[in-house]
């Protein structure tokens, strides 16, 4: 008993000190890490801010940019002059700038990118901030022309915008995969699910950048943030994620850290439509309750600023209005006694799925008790928060971020999820449209803050506030910038950086090929062996309900999913998208077309190999399988290969040692494996070999490019994390079913002819005992190919589980649909693959099926 422990302890050891090897940084070379990743490329046809933050500035440019206080400032056009009556914009274009496919940036490219921008067909998410602009001429070639039908005075903050970005007329249309601007880092490659590389511009018009290369990695998970920078995974982390360690990392000398506002303003929302929220002294009573000081202690640990508009903080227009609603639980009983409700009520609180909004929640329910209002907190996905909130506006209170910069504006839309409505407001903002002269629209700025506070439309809680961590030897970085932009324009680092690099070259090696075929072959060969002794009848009729199986479950898939609320198209274009541009981007996905005949037309391209085309990224849905199964396919065999070889040793021992210490040990040791939850022995493994004693790196994936060592390297903490209660289930089914086959028959027969007890085991008791075995290990290889979404998140890999998650939380449809019929054929090809190995490895069922 103790040599095989010692066996199955140095086998876990062996794996686990098996990547202890270091991969060394390039020089210039830097990773950020980055919670959301962007669904495409191209900031023209997406609003996510994830796009943005990686590519603007880096790699795209427009004519304009924000300052970090909001002021409009000089990109691509050097300067700029206003007509006399405001409707006439000529842009002084800089001289020189060429795109980096090699075409030269003029103002045939500017017009051609805000035409394309325009256009009836447009997806461009924010078309509608141009639609002031009546024509676009090119006077020279360095010099732009736009002529208004009226005075925008939001035309050059509009410009400013991602969506507002130069594009080639030669790549455009493949910018959401392969984009081409004319920033200071070019395009090198993409691995959806993990990480986006850009490389160095030495074409760039204002100067190469220090940096040769920068690595954008993906990390959702927040634990897994905190031990990728500490492990020196990545240089940098914008929009950290965990602000409760966040002053850990302030004190170490190791890093730097950044604390700043944002554009987002963190609202508790309420319905104006709805009495009693349709009351102003309701209202101002609800903002007298408020201690902002509180929420922001309890919901961000104390980073965040509180605000009494909606309105940033930094920008030169913005007036404190803080202290118009003081914390006065008093003033806010005397205001709902005056208008009517002395005893209180009742309001429903939706909170969508991010932690501000879950634990500001309950804070402000307890606040708001205590002046007699009884907020009944219902916590929503974000599909059902865009359905329920703001797209049905059923709902009394909700808290959420709006982080579009300037979107004051909002309030004027009567159709807005807030409900107000306000003549004077809407005045405020026609004349703030209207307005080009800097004092005056700043004058109505400050009028727009005051209106908003003194109707007490929501309630303004803090500016969402940005916390950002880096190496300290990185320098350089920005940070500071209305569109949460990661400046690396700057950048560079004062030493060697620590952090591995990624490679992120090509999707699909040879030797995941060549496993492929492998299994193929396999495959093709069980079938071969089962039509030779169980004939082709038997086969022939697996087969047939293999397949109607298949069918009934596309129809159920399909019919699931379709009853699953929320917007596709509204999750992908952003609150503050165009209502012309989310119609056309649903015609070219199919959306507007009746569920029946979507149906069809996908059960259609199933029986052609076509599964669709992603609505998130925009690509086939086999080519996103494809990617993810390279990693999930050789994770969930280790993982299996690693259980088994666990599994077996301490089984058979347990069984020959059945009843005594050695046995109670064993016993033991598997009741503690199916007891610890996979991703926490996942979060100890990271604490001890990557933060602690830096011996492999936290997560990632490096790819099957980079060779099969690094490779395999990266899927050994994964994988391990994954075995280990599989082991426990697999060793303890093992155990009983061998002690039930030892008091077999035939079994006393061959201890009576002097079989050993080893002997006894591995040639008699064994094979008939692997039924069972056999059929755990099918449904564990089924859960482990896709079920390990959590371990995925953990470490951050780019897998099959975390795609139908991701596919989940944005409404992607048809990946979700695709894949789980996919899963389902997987399920059933191996439970279809374990049966008919049954008769292999058990004569008795052999014979049994032969006859």
């Amino acid at each position: 008993m103790r040599s095989a422990a010692r066996w199955a302890a140095l086998l876990l050891s062996a794996v686990a000190l098996w990547s202890v090897a270091f991969c060394a940084g390039a020089s210039g070379s830097v990773t950020i890490g980055m919670q959301l990743e962007p669904p495409i490329l191209d900031p023209t046809a997406n609003p996510a801010a994830a796009i943005s933050a990686a590519l603007y500035g880096n790699l795209y440019e427009g004519l304009v940019q924000f300052a970090a206080d909001g002021s409009v400032v000089p990109l691509l056009a050097e300067s700029w002059d206003v007509s006399d009556d405001g409707t006439v914009y000529t842009f002084h274009l800089r001289h020189g700038v060429r795109f980096h496919d090699g075409r030269l940036f003029d103002a045939a490219s500017a017009k051609f990118s805000l035409e394309r921008g325009l256009a009836v067909d447009s997806v461009n998410p924010q078309k509608s901030r141009l639609q002031a602009v009546r024509r676009i001429e090119v006077l020279d070639g360095e010099t732009l022309r736009l002529s208004l039908s009226r005075r925008s005075g939001s035309l050059l903050e509009s410009l400013a915008w991602g969506s507002w970005v130069m594009v080639s007329q030669d790549s455009a249309g493949t910018n959401g995969s392969h984009p081409v601007g004319t920033g200071p880092f070019r395009f090198s490659a993409w691995r959806r699910g993990d990480a986006l590389t850009v490389v160095r511009n030495p074409d760039y018009w204002g100067g190469a950048p220090s940096l040769d290369a920068a690595t954008f990695k993906f990390i959702a998970d927040p634990n897994a943030a905190y031990a990728a920078l500490m492990a020196g995974d990545v240089d940098a982390f914008h929009y950290y994620p965990a602000p409760e360690s966040f002053a850990q990392f302030a004190a170490d000398p190791r890093f730097k850290v950044f604390v700043g506002p944002t554009e987002g303003e963190t609202i508790l929302s309420l319905n104006n439509r709805r009495p009693p929220l349709n009351d102003v002294r309701v209202r101002r009573a609800i903002a007298s309750a408020l201690d902002r000081k509180a929420i922001i202690d309890g919901a961000m640990f104390g980073y965040g600023t509180p605000i009494g508009s909606h309105f940033p903080p930094r920008n030169p227009a913005y007036v404190d209005l803080t202290g118009q609603y003081p914390h006065d639980v008093a003033q806010a009983k005397k205001l709902l006694a005056e208008a009517g409700y002395p005893n209180g009520f009742a309001l429903s609180l939706k909170l969508p799925p991010p932690s501000y909004a879950r634990r500001g929640g309950e804070i402000i329910a307890a606040q708001l008790a205590e002046v007699g209002i009884h907020a009944v907190i219902e916590n929503l996905e974000w599909a059902q928060w865009l359905d329920q909130v703001y797209g049905r506006h059923d709902f009394d209170m909700s808290i959420v971020v709006h982080a579009e910069p300037m979107d004051y504006d909002i309030y004027a839309r009567d159709d807005y999820y807030f409900g107000y409505t306000s003549a004077s407001f809407k005045a405020l903002i026609a004349s703030l449209e209207d307005t080009v002269d800097p004092l005056r629209r700043r004058d109505l700025l400050q009028q727009v803050q005051h209106r908003l506070a003194d109707d007490a439309v929501n309630g303004f809680l803090f500016q969402y506030p940005q916390l950002a961590v880096w190496d300290a030897r990185f320098q350089g970085l920005g940070f500071d910038n209305v569109l949460g932009v990661i400046d690396l324009r700057s950048a560079r680092y004062i030493g060697a950086p620590s952090a591995a690099r990624v490679d992120v070259r090509g999707v699909e090696p040879q030797s995941f090929r060549i496993v492929s075929w492998l299994a193929a072959v396999g495959f093709a060969a069980l079938l071969g062996l089962a039509a030779q002794r169980f004939g082709l009848a038997f086969l022939s009729g697996r087969i047939a309900i293999l397949a109607a199986s298949v069918l009934v479950a596309t129809a159920v898939i399909f019919v699931i999913v379709q009853v699953v609320p929320g917007d596709p198209v509204r999750y992908m274009m952003g609150l503050q998208a165009d209502p012309a541009a989310m119609d056309i981007v649903r015609h070219q996905l199919g959306l507007d077309t009746a569920p029946f005949e979507r149906y069809f037309l996908w059960l259609g391209g199933l029986f052609h190999g076509d599964f669709g085309t992603s609505y998130t990224y925009r690509i086939p849905v086999q080519t996103l399988v494809a990617e993810r199964l390279q990693l999930s396919l050789p994770l969930a065999l280790y993982a299996l290969l690693l259980s088994t070889a666990v599994a077996f040793p301490l089984g058979l021992v347990a069984a020959a040692r059945r009843g005594t210490v050695g046995d109670w040990v064993l016993s033991g040791l598997t009741q503690v494996g199916l007891a610890v939850p996979n991703f926490w022995l996942g979060l100890l493994l990271v604490l001890l070999f990557a933060v602690t004693l830096h011996w492999v790196s936290a997560g990632g994936f490096p790819g099957w490019n980079a060779g099969l060592w690094p490779a395999l390297r990266a899927l050994t903490l994964p994988a391990i994390a994954l075995a280990a209660p599989q082991a426990a289930i697999l060793a303890r089914v093992l155990r009983g079913s061998l002690i039930e086959t030892l008091h077999e028959d035939y079994i006393r027969t061959a201890r009576a002819k002097g079989a050993g007890e080893w002997q006894v085991l591995w040639r008699h008791a064994l094979p008939n005992a692997l039924v069972p075995v056999l059929t755990i290990l099918g449904m564990q290889f089924s859960f482990l190919l896709a079920g390990g979404v959590i371990i995925e998140n953990v470490f951050f890999l780019p897998g099959l589980g975390r795609l139908v998650f991701q596919a989940i939380v944005q409404r992607d449809l048809i990946v979700v649909q695709s894949v789980v019929v996919i899963l389902v054929i997987a399920v059933m090809l191996v439970t279809f693959a374990v049966d008919l190995s049954y008769a292999i490895v058990n004569p008795r069922l052999r014979e049994t099926r032969g006859s």
